[in-house]
Order: C-alpha cells, then structure tokens, then sequence
C-alpha cells in the first residue's frame, strides 16, 4: 500500500465528552477522543493499523503521511451514543444507492475486519488480557461472546435474521453468521429488504451498516491486540 497523494474525507461526530473522527469511503477507520483535535490525531495515528487490517483485501487503501491530508469535510452533531462510546451518527449520503463495485468493496473490508478479529483472539488464547487500572474489561470469552451478539443485533438492525440452529460457541457458529451477513447486506442494497422492521423500527442503510459494523469488529480486534501486550 502506498502513501496519500491526495487528501482523504473525514467527518466528525461531536458530542458533548466524546468525538469520533471518521474516513467516510473506509469503514472501520473511525476513532474517538476528548475533542477534535485528539479524535484526528487518534485516528491518524491508527493508520498503520488499519492498513495491517486491510492487507488480506488488497484493497488500493493509501496511508495518510501526515495529519493534515485528513480533510474534515462534515461536522455532525453526536448523542448519548457517542459520548458512551460508539459511531451513531447517520450520514446525509448514507441514503445514496451502492453500485455493485462499491458493495464488492463493503464486503472485501467486512471481511478483512473479521480476519483481523479472528486472529487477533486465536494469538491471545490462553492469555490472560491485561485489565485496565481499576482492574475492569472483558476476558477474552467475553469480548468474542459480546462481539458475536453484537453481530447478530446489527443484522436484525439492517433486517435480516441468523439462520435456524445457531447455538453453542459463538466461534463456531461466526462462519455461518457472517454468511447471514453478507447475503442481508446485498438484498439490502438491492432494495429486498423493507425499510420498516416488525414493530416499527426503522432499519439501518447499507453505508451505515457496513460502517457501524466494520468499526465495531476492529475496535475489539485492536482492544484484544493492546491488552495482550506483555
């Protein structure tokens, strides 16, 4: 992957103790601070590693040599959400149609974030992860346990439903989830899937999904990285 020769679209999520700062044509690439300026820098900095999480999709990703090629483009206000400590903010072009080179895109990067979880937990099995100063964070059952219900409830967000008979280990029935997945994202993107879920909810864009999820998938594959660190 080759260095930025031209500058890349951020957007910043602005709530009132947290902002995330986001590439929009890259998900996953999405990180927090305090305020702005942290939020750039923290995503500038995660650079190499999303470029380490995109390797297996060879996709022509181009690390940023310097912070300023990170060009903020929007300014949206955050919620409750956001300060908790997730992307919740929708995008005014989230609604715009996805051609089918861009949804081949969507599906190269979730699946680079999946492999980049999966490794991340098979390095740190049998590890103990560090915790943090008052003791606290998930164990590693946990976090794969966490991700996995996670997964499940964003594809009921974007209206889909797993497949009958998932049970046991949540590493074990990930292949078939995953599967699930894919398949919902692309009758989504379609126009299949009905804008309305079961009880009146409205259900997630396909650029918000793949956003939301990516960014999810990676913040634990980095949190197991970081805290089985000797």
């Amino acid at each position: 992957m080759t260095k930025l020769e031209t500058p890349m679209d951020i957007y910043l999520e602005i709530g009132q103790k947290r902002t995330f700062a986001s590439a929009i044509d890259w998900p996953g690439w999405s990180r927090s601070g305090p305020d702005e300026a942290s939020a750039l820098q923290a995503l500038f900095d995660c650079g190499p590693q999303y470029t380490r999480a995109l390797q297996a999709s060879c996709l022509p990703f181009q690390l940023p040599s310097q912070i300023s090629d990170l060009i903020v483009v929007e300014r949206l206000a955050g919620n409750g959400t956001t300060d908790f400590g997730a992307p919740n903010v929708r995008l005014s072009r989230d609604k715009q149609p996805i051609a089918p080179e861009e949804l081949e895109r969507f599906q190269r990067v979730l699946q680079a974030c999946w492999f980049t979880f999966d490794t991340a937990a098979e390095a740190a099995t049998g590890r103990i992860l560090r915790t943090g100063p008052r003791g606290g964070g998930r164990d590693l059952t946990k976090i794969i346990e966490h991700v996995y219900d996670v997964d499940d409830a964003y594809l009921r967000s974007l209206g889909g439903k797993p497949s009958p008979g998932q049970t046991g280990e949540p590493s074990r029935s990930f292949p078939q989830l995953r599967q699930d997945i894919l398949e919902t994202l692309l009758a989504a993107v379609r126009g299949e899937m009905p804008e309305l879920g079961p009880h009146g909810g409205v259900h997630w864009t396909p650029r918000y999904f793949v956003r939301r999820l990516a960014w999810h998938e990676l913040d634990h594959a980095w949190e197991i990285e970081e805290r089985a660190e000797d």
